[in-house]
C-alpha cells in the first residue's frame, strides 16, 4: 500500500486538531520552522500543507501574523440586508472592534450625488481581533451635518448612521474582486487575493446619505438564498 504523502499527513493532523476543537478559531498555528522540526521535512512540504488548508478555508495565512485557524464561513443572505457590521459580528458570538484608519472632509464630486461636502472614511472592522472587513465610506454633510463632529474612532460610522440618519432607500451591488495592495495589507491577504465586495448606497427621502464599499476576505462569507420557483 502506498504511503500517504507527508504534506497530506501534516494537513490531516492539523485538520483533526481543528475539527476536535483543540485548535479553535483564531488559534495561531505553529510556524513553518516549528512544523519542519516536528515532521522532519522541508519547508516546501509544510508550505504545501498550509496551502491545501488555506484553499479549503480552514486556515488563514496573514502577512507578519502567521497562520491562524479560520472562523467558519458566515453562510448568510443577510449580507445584503445587514446594515451594521458590529451587529453581524456580535450576532456570530465574536468580539467586535474597529480601527479608524483615515478621515478627511472634502468637497463632494458631482458624480457622487452627496451634496456639496462629504466626510471620507476608511475603517477596518475586526472579529476576535482578526481583520473582518475593510470599509471605505462617504457621508454627505448636506444630509448628515452632525457627522462632521462625530467621533468615528469611538463608534463605527455604520452604527452612527443607523442611530442618527436612518435610511428610506438603499441599493446594493455585490462583486468578486481581487484585493488591491491597500486592501490586501489591511486584511492581511496576498495582493490579488479573492474578496467579496459589497457596494452600498443609501438615501433618505430622496437625498443621498452615504456611499460605502465593504470588502470581505473571500473565505469569510458565503451567500445563501432559499427561494421557490415562480408560477407562470
Amino acid at each position: 500500500m502506498d504511503q500517504e504523502p507527508l504534506h497530506r499527513r501534516i494537513a490531516g493532523d492539523i485538520e483533526r486538531r481543528i475539527a476536535s476543537g483543540e485548535w479553535r478559531p483564531g488559534f495561531r498555528i505553529p510556524t513553518e520552522a516549528e512544523l519542519m522540526a516536528e515532521y522532519g521535512c522541508a519547508r516546501m512540504t509544510v508550505s504545501r500543507a498550509m496551502s491545501d488548508l488555506s484553499a479549503r478555508a480552514l486556515v488563514v495565512r496573514r502577512r507578519r501574523a502567521g497562520t491562524v485557524v479560520a472562523h467558519p464561513p458566515v453562510h448568510s443572505s443577510a449580507l445584503v440586508a445587514i446594515p451594521d457590521i458590529q451587529s453581524e459580528v456580535e450576532g456570530r458570538g465574536l468580539a467586535y472592534a474597529h480601527r479608524l484608519l483615515g478621515r478627511i472632509v472634502r468637497p463632494a464630486r458631482p458624480d457622487e450625488g452627496l451634496g456639496e461636502r462629504v466626510i471620507e472614511l476608511e475603517t477596518l472592522h475586526l472579529a476576535d481581533d482578526l481583520p473582518f472587513v475593510f470599509e471605505r465610506r462617504l457621508i454627505s454633510l448636506s444630509a448628515a451635518s452632525e457627522a462632521e463632529a462625530a467621533d468615528f474612532a469611538a463608534q463605527p460610522p455604520g452604527g452612527w448612521l443607523l442611530a442618527h440618519m436612518p435610511w428610506t432607500e438603499a441599493e446594493h451591488r455585490i462583486s468578486a474582486v481581487g484585493a488591491d495592495p491597500e486592501t490586501a495589507t489591511h486584511l492581511g491577504l496576498a495582493d490579488g487575493a479573492a474578496c467579496l465586495r459589497l457596494e452600498r448606497r443609501t438615501w433618505r427621502d430622496g437625498q443621498g446619505v452615504t456611499w460605502a464599499w465593504q470588502t470581505f476576505p473571500g473565505a469569510a462569507y458565503d451567500l445563501v438564498a432559499r427561494f421557490s420557483p415562480t408560477k407562470g
